[in-house]
C-alpha cells in the first residue's frame, strides 16, 4: 500500500513569535490533543476560526481526523519544537503507531486558522556515508550511480534495493545494500521482497484475463457473481474496482486499525469480516471519482476467486506466474522460495511480513526484480491481449495522469506514456514504471518501510533512472 502523508494546510496568518512556547499555544494544543484522543471531533471543529470552518467543514474535518486516528492511533506525547516562519507552532507528536510533525496556527482570538500534519523527519547525518557503488562492466552509468547513492544514503543500515533496468527490451540488474554507512553493490535480483500495491496490477491482469476469456465483462456488476447481498442493494462494476472509481473507502469501515496488530494489520480481516462489511456497512462516496481504494482491489481479487472457486494464489499461479515464467513469485507467505529479504522499520529494525488474508488482491504478492522483469518485458508484446487491455485508458484522473486497469498512466517528457505503480507495507517499498513504445522500464524493490519519512525516494530513484533511459 502507498504511504499517505495526511496534510491539511491553510490560511496561516503572519504573526511574530519567539522560540519559547507561548501559554496560549500550549492551551490550544492541550485541548486539541484531549479532544482528538476522545474522538470529539465536534469540539475540535469548534476550536477553528470562521475562515478555517469555511475551508474545512465539519464533515471534512471529521473525515480527516478519523483517517489520522486509523493510521496513527492516539497521541501519547508531544514536544514543542519551534515557531515556523513566525506563523505557526511545530510539535514533534508521538502517536501510538507513528511520529508526525503537528503544526498549528492560531489567530488573535486563540482560534485555529491553520493545521498541518506531516511525517516527522529526524535529521539524518549523511556526511559520513561512503559511496562504494561499482560502475564497472557498464551495468550503470556514473550519473545513475549518483542518483541511487544520493537517495539511498538517508536510509537505515541494512537497507537493500534490488533494481532492474530495462533498455530497449533488454534487462540488466543492479543491487545495493547499506552496511556500516557504506553503500555497496550486491547481487540480489533473485532475492524476494514484498511488492505491496504493485499487486493491484496483477489483480487487474487477472480481471483482463477473465474478460478476454469471455467469463465476464468489464462493466458487469460484481453483485451478479457473488452470493453475498450488498447493503442497500449497492451496485459495483468490475471496471470501477480496477480503476478506483467505485466510491469505496481506502479501507473497509469494519477494519479498525486502532484495534489490530500494527505490524500485521490485515491478517485477521477474513472472509467473515468482508461479508459482514458488504451486507451491513458498505457505502459509496464520490462514485465515479478517482479515490484510491485497498478495499476495492481486495474485493476485486476476492470476487475473481469466488467466480473460479480458486484461491487468489492459485489464480495468479495458473494465469500469470506460470505464463510469464515468474518462478519466485507468490501471494502465499508459506510458499516463498529463495532468499526473503527482511523488512525494516524506520529505525532499521526487522519487522514481520504482512498477511493480507481476504484482501490479498490489494497487496499480498512477494516477488523478485527478475520475475517482475519477465512480466514487464511481456508488456512490450502488442499481440498480448490481456496485458494490452490493462494499459488501455479507462479514466482521466487529471491532466497529467490517467488510469487503465491497475496501471497509472503518466505523460513523460517524450510524450510517451509511462505505466506506473508503486507499493508500500510496514517493511517494504517498491516502484515500477514501463514505457511500451521505447521498451524501457525501471523496477525497484526495497526493504524501506512505507512509514519511513524518506520512502518517497524509491519513486524518485525510479523516475530519475527512467529519465536517463529517455536521454540515451
Amino acid at each position: 500500500m502507498k504511504n499517505t502523508i495526511l496534510i491539511i494546510l491553510t490560511l496561516i496568518v503572519n504573526l511574530s513569535f519567539g522560540q519559547t512556547e507561548k501559554t496560549v499555544n500550549k492551551v490550544v494544543i492541550e485541548n486539541f490533543v484531549e479532544n482528538y484522543n476522545n474522538d470529539d471531533y465536534n469540539a475540535i471543529f469548534s476550536m477553528f476560526a470562521d475562515v478555517m470552518k469555511e475551508t474545512l467543514p465539519l464533515e471534512k474535518t471529521t473525515e480527516f481526523l478519523k483517517g489520522l486516528k486509523s493510521q496513527a492511533g492516539n497521541i501519547t506525547n508531544r514536544e514543542f519544537l519551534k515557531y515556523e516562519n513566525g506563523t505557526y507552532v511545530s510539535y514533534k507528536t508521538i502517536f501510538e503507531r507513528a511520529v508526525f510533525a503537528l503544526n498549528i496556527s492560531i489567530d488573535d482570538n486563540s482560534k485555529i486558522n491553520g493545521l498541518f500534519v506531516k511525517t516527522f523527519v529526524e535529521e539524518v547525518n549523511v556526511e559520513n556515508v561512503i559511496n562504494n557503488l561499482s560502475i564497472k562492466n557498464g551495468l550503470i552509468t556514473k550519473d545513475q550511480s549518483e542518483i541511487i547513492f544520493e537517495s539511498t544514503k538517508v536510509f537505515p543500515n541494512n537497507t537493500q534495493l534490488s533494481i532492474a533496468i530495462i533498455t530497449n527490451g533488454k534487462v540488466t540488474y543492479y543491487g545495493v545494500k547499506k552496511v556500516s554507512d557504506t553503500i555497496s553493490t550486491i547481487d540480489n535480483q533473485k532475492s524476494v521482497f514484498e511488492i505491496g500495491s504493485i499487486s493491484k496490477v496483477f489483480t487487474s491482469t487477472l480481471l483482463a484475463n477473465f474478460v478476454i476469456d469471455g467469463k465476464i465483462k468489464l462493466n458487469d456488476n460484481i453483485n451478479d457473481y457473488l452470493k453475498t447481498p450488498f447493503n442497500n442493494d449497492t451496485k459495483i462494476s468490475f471496471i470501477n474496482l480496477a480503476n478506483h472509481t467505485s466510491g469505496l473507502p481506502r479501507l473497509p469501515s469494519n477494519l479498525d486499525l486502532t484495534k489490530v496488530n500494527p505490524e500485521n494489520p490485515y491478517k485477521e480481516y477474513k472472509e467473515k469480516e468482508l461479508e459482514e462489511y458488504l451486507t451491513t456497512q458498505i457505502e459509496l462516496s464520490n462514485k465515479g471519482v478517482y479515490q484510491y481504494s485497498n478495499t476495492g482491489a481486495g474485493l476485486l481479487g476476492y470476487t475473481l476467486s469466488e467466480i473460479e472457486n480458486e484461491t487468489y494464489e492459485n489464480l495468479l499461479r495458473k494465469n500469470i506466474f506460470s505464463k510469464y515464467n515468474m518462478k519466485n513469485s507468490t501471494a502465499d507467505i508459506n510458499k516463498i522460495k529463495g532468499n526473503l529479504v527482511s523488512g525494516l522499520n524506520n529505525e532499521g529494525k526487522e519487522v514481520p511480513n504482512w498477511e493480507f488474508s481476504v484482501l490479498a488482491g490489494a497487496g499480498s504478492i512477494f516477488s523478485t526484480v527478475e520475475d517482475l522483469s519477465q512480466f514487464a518485458i511481456s508488456q512490450f508484446d502488442y499481440s498480448n491481449k490481456e496485458l494490452k487491455l490493462t494499459r488501455m485508458k479507462t479514466f482521466e484522473i487529471n491532466e497529467n495522469m490517467d488510469i487503465g486497469l491497475g496501471w497509472h498512466i503518466l505523460k513523460s517528457q517524450t510524450e510517451n506514456r509511462w505505466y506506473w505503480h508503486n507499493g508500500g507495507t510496514g517493511g517494504y517499498s517498491s516502484s515500477m514504471v514501463i514505457d511500451d513504445k521505447s521498451k524501457n522500464g525501471i523496477i525497484i524493490l526495497s526493504n524501506v518501510s512505507a512509514l519511513n519519512p524518506n520512502m518517497g525516494n524509491i519513486d524518485k530513484i525510479c523516475f530519475e533512472l527512467m529519465k536517463t533511459l529517455e536521454k540515451e
